[in-house]
Parts: C-alpha cells; sequence; structure tokens
C-alpha cells in the first residue's frame, strides 16, 4: 500500500523556522517528483515546492523562494521542506505528494496521484 506522511509541523513566531519530513511507505520517493503544497483556511491548495525525480532539480513558488529549501535523504525515503524566515501568511495545512508527470506540470496538484493527510503549520505575528 502507496503511503505519504508528513511530519514535523507546529507553532512558531514569525521569522522562525520548522522542518517538514515527508516519508514514503510502499513507493520509493526518488523515482517520483515530490511536491509540497499549503492550503489556508478558505483559500484553494497552492504550489509550494517540488523536486524533480531522478535528479537534483527543485522549483519553488515566487512567495518562498529564498525562504524555503527541499532536501533528501534516499536512504529514509524521504524529503524534507526546510522553512526559514517563516511569516504568518505561510500558516496553512502543508501536504507531500508524489507523481511521475512531465516537468511542465510539476506545479499542478491534480497531477500528482499521491497524497499525504498533511501537516499544519501555524505561523504567529
Amino acid at each position: 500500500q502507496i503511503q505519504l506522511a508528513e511530519s514535523g509541523g507546529g507553532l512558531v513566531q514569525a521569522g522562525g523556522s520548522l522542518t517538514l519530513s515527508c516519508t514514503g511507505s510502499g513507493l520509493t520517493l526518488s523515482r517520483y517528483n515530490i511536491g509540497w503544497f499549503r492550503q489556508a483556511p478558505g483559500k484553494e491548495r497552492e504550489f509550494v515546492a517540488v523536486l524533480r525525480r531522478n535528479g537534483g532539480y527543485m522549483h519553488y513558488a515566487d512567495s518562498v523562494e529564498g525562504r524555503f529549501a527541499i532536501s533528501k535523504d534516499n536512504a529514509k525515503n524521504t524529503v524534507s521542506l526546510l522553512m526559514n524566515a517563516l511569516k504568518p501568511e505561510d500558516t496553512a495545512l502543508y501536504f507531500c505528494a508524489a507523481g511521475s508527470q512531465v516537468m511542465s506540470a510539476v506545479r499542478e496538484s491534480e497531477m500528482y496521484a499521491h497524497w499525504g493527510q498533511g501537516t499544519q503549520v501555524t505561523v504567529s505575528s
């Protein structure tokens, strides 16, 4: 059974840092595009970042560029999202997802086949 599990969310003050992790079971994450998305209350799910499969290409939303960074640990079958300089507007439920789509579609949530349950990030001002 394929499962993705996010962890690492929590409450942090503005300017602080958190690291989210996405651990896979039943699939090898390095063989998939691993995307991070977030959804704030009353808003649509939005793309945050992606790590392309089988390589090191990473892409970030403009709103997090320079503050967030993706890393991977193939031995642990985990992809992490390091979030620095957090802002109150980063508050959301964060999801990781796995997909096999072409590079031009890595920002599109509907192109990901497998999703985790999400982990809450709350940034206080």
